[in-house]
């Protein structure tokens, strides 16, 4: 009967106090509505509020894009009933309300994870937009020219040795000379390692060794948590960058003397016995960045840099690697507009091919032209 609730059945592999524990949960849960009349505004809620393993900062975001589609008119339309052309009626609706791509792409990612998700864990008989293909990626990601590169960087120094000439020994000179001492340190480090600005607020003094440096967490949402793939990554970073760090944790070791430096590499006070916040990096870059007449240049452009330095290098899995990207094939997906050109080598190599010896005594084809050139 429509409307009725669904049954579900569940094995438990445990003990009877097991068994009495899931019931006691499952008696709390309210019950799920029919694949036949679940709307796609009572899917989103249920998706959303799984035990879904997602950063803080994903949940903000499908938060957010789950908020705006239940105000939508596609929210009250039942799941089950959806179909690829209601799906793009519905982007060529928002885009006419004035919604942007980037947001109409949001939306079709997370209707499409939702309704995976329902037919998944059978909340849904069946996925009616499976196959559906969503609006096309935005334009390859921009990353910074050299040139640009080496303007932020020389902002950043000049900062400090303005910091350092004007360094009388007041608390006010002291906090400047602070600030620009991690500000070079930021960019240097972003420039090198090409870390989300997340991963590089989180970052400790410990967690460079001679060159070696590893990146086990991240800040997503404001909360610390793991890298965005889940795991640690230790790469090689540049002489100058890791003798810059060395050299400025010693001097921070000497000025709180007696007294121990705290952990964080990236601290609003001298003693280091807290960390900045990731939005506070991006208020710290802004400022450099307006100093160097880069006006457009962000932490993760700086991350766009370093990747499409590698891909066009043709170094693929030093470039996932260095990123943290969780394969490859995100790697190749986001930067394949970097990969070298090497198609006319190819095409060369074919033709070598095409002109090998005859077995039949018959003479090659004349690799020039009509005219002989």
């Amino acid at each position: 009967m429509a409307g009725r609730a669904r049954q579900r059945s569940y094995v438990v592999h445990g003990s009877a106090a097991d068994a009495a524990a899931l019931r006691v949960r499952l008696a709390a849960t309210p019950s799920v509505p029919s694949p036949a009349v679940i709307t796609v505004g009572e899917l989103l809620g249920m998706w959303l509020a799984a035990d879904q393993p997602w950063k803080p900062s994903t949940l903000v975001g499908y938060t957010s894009v789950v908020r705006s589609l239940r105000r939508d008119r596609l929210a009250g339309v039942r799941a089950a009933a959806l179909t690829p052309r209601l799906l793009r009626e519905s982007l060529h609706r928002w885009r006419r309300e004035g919604v942007s791509e980037a947001v109409a792409g949001a939306r079709f990612r997370v209707l499409r994870s939702a309704v995976g998700w329902g037919w998944t864990e059978r909340f849904l008989d069946v996925n009616p937009i499976r196959a559906t293909r969503g609006p096309a990626r935005p334009d390859a990601r921009r990353p910074l020219t050299d040139e640009q590169v080496w303007a932020l960087l020389g902002a950043a120094d000049l900062a400090l040795l303005e910091a350092l000439a004007n360094d009388t020994g007041s608390t006010s000179s002291a906090r400047r000379l602070h600030r620009a001492e991690q500000d070079l340190l930021l960019v240097r480090l972003a420039g090198d390692t090409g870390a989300r600005r997340g991963e590089l607020a989180a970052l400790k003094t410990a967690d460079l060794t001679g060159r070696s440096l590893t990146i086990s967490r991240g800040l997503s949402a404001g909360q610390l948590t793991t890298p965005k793939s889940g795991r640690a990554r230790t790469i090689t970073v540049g002489a100058s960058t890791a003798a810059l760090w060395h050299t400025l944790t010693e001097r921070w070791t000497d000025r709180v003397a007696p007294d121990t430096l705290g952990p964080w590499l990236f601290s609003p006070h001298p003693d280091h016995h807290t960390r900045l916040g990731a939005e506070v990096l991006d208020r710290r870059f802004t400022r450099i960045r307006s100093t160097a007449a880069v006006p457009d240049a962000t932490l993760h452009r700086l991350r766009h840099s370093v990747a499409t330095f590698l891909v066009a290098r043709g170094q693929i899995l030093q470039a996932q690697h260095r990123l943290g990207h969780a394969d490859a094939a995100t790697t190749l997906r986001e930067y394949a507009h970097a990969l070298p050109d090497t198609d006319h080598a190819v095409a060369d190599a074919i033709d070598a091919r095409l002109h090998a010896p005859s077995d039949l005594g018959l003479p090659a084809p004349d690799r020039h032209g009509p005219d002989g050139r």
